[in-house]
């Protein structure tokens, strides 16, 4: 059964209650010009408590539902969110699969943590959670994504035009799994 914390050496991966909004704006405010490249159009209404609220309101309902898994990643040193793993569309059934994104505080790229935490997830949604499969898809452009791919053994499996809409734009991407070798999952 998945828990609604985790550690890794760095990290706290917890999935957070409507009454952690303010931190979480905080987050999106803070990085709102860094993660507009890779995120969808974003209205003034997003950077709003109420709405954040509400988000992390359906976000723990998903999880309950088993539908999501979203951990934000709060530094042990600092105490401060610095970024999520999301898992969305959960299917269990003969599926177990599930798509995988991901955001790190544009202060605290390149130190390993996004690595790290994803690591972490992947793990628990593999072993506690009982997931096959989880894919990810990245944008070309995106090399320090690609990199992590690498890094954490995802396979890359295709390419889609013009996937997903981004930042008003439709992209394409390269579709990357990661696969359970657990045969009773």
């Amino acid at each position: 059964m998945i828990k609604q914390e985790y550690q890794t050496q760095r990290l706290y991966l917890k999935i957070l209650k409507p009454y952690h909004a303010k931190n979480v704006l905080e987050y999106y405010r803070r990085n709102a010009s860094f993660l507009k490249e890779w995120d969808p159009k974003r209205d003034d209404y997003f950077y709003t408590l109420s709405l954040q609220r509400q988000l992390l309101k359906d976000d723990l309902t998903d999880f309950k539902n088993k539908t999501l898994v979203k951990f934000w990643l709060i530094s042990k040193d600092t105490n401060k969110i610095i970024g999520n793993v999301c898992f969305s569309n959960i299917i269990m059934g003969n599926f177990k699969s599930s798509y995988m994104s991901y955001k790190l505080d544009e202060n605290e790229i390149n130190k390993g943590y996004i690595t790290e935490a994803i690591n972490k997830a992947v793990n628990i949604m593999f072993n506690d959670f009982g997931l096959h499969r989880i894919e990810v898809n990245i944008i070309p452009r995106n090399s320090r994504s690609l990199r992590i791919m690498e890094k954490l053994n995802f396979i890359e499996e295709g390419f889609s035009k013009t996937y997903l809409k981004i930042n008003g734009v439709w992209e394409d991407h390269i579709h990357f799994a990661k696969y359970n070798n657990n045969p009773d999952c």
